[in-house]
């Protein structure tokens, strides 16, 4: 992780709103439901910063409780799982995971080659009843970008560099690289 620079809410809120809006027809909107998580991440840790990511670091993002929208199979159970925990389940079992899914996985076949937008994460879960349970790695938790993530690792691209935009919510100076290197 590359850390770019310190941001306020409302740059955060402009930002999402720009790529995200909530008027936006697609299936399953939840921007709303995101633009709500983010008032909560704003408002239990306050400190924002841009940052960019690389593979590596968004594999270990954590995710919380996720029902694939409705569907069939539970992607993430209550105690989370990292975007490479739940992009192995996806392959273990694509076939049955997508037909049972429907709306999740529609979602992600529209992002697999899409441009690459903003993630917004936080440094500790917000709360909200889908992040009570999550078990906290070493990674960030996910806000925003969880069928982005997903289908951007099932294409295999995700970038090895630090080229993936992310805006995070809390205190990231023990996740803070100079040259590659934890400080």
């Amino acid at each position: 992780m590359r850390v770019v620079s310190s941001v306020t809410f409302d740059e955060v809120q402009r930002e999402f709103r720009r790529e995200h809006p909530v008027a936006r027809q697609h299936q399953g909107n939840t921007n709303q439901d995101t633009e709500n998580c983010l008032e909560l991440a704003d408002k239990a840790f306050g400190a924002w910063s841009e940052v960019r990511l690389c593979r590596a670091d968004v594999l270990a993002v954590m995710l919380p409780w996720h029902l694939s929208e409705g569907g069939a199979y539970e992607l993430v159970p209550r105690t989370g799982l990292t975007i490479g925990q739940a992009v192995g389940l996806i392959r273990a079992r694509e076939r049955e995971w997508s037909e049972g899914n429907p709306v999740c996985t529609a979602k992600i076949d529209l992002f697999r080659d899409s441009a690459f937008t903003s993630l917004y994460l936080s440094t500790h879960p917000v709360p909200h009843d889908h992040y009570a349970d999550v078990r906290v790695g070493d990674g960030f938790i996910h806000l925003d970008g969880l069928h982005r993530m997903v289908a951007w690792e099932l294409a295999r691209r995700l970038p090895a560099r630090e080229e993936l935009t992310a805006f995070i919510a809390g205190d990231i100076s023990s996740h803070a690289t100079t040259g590659g290197q934890r400080t």
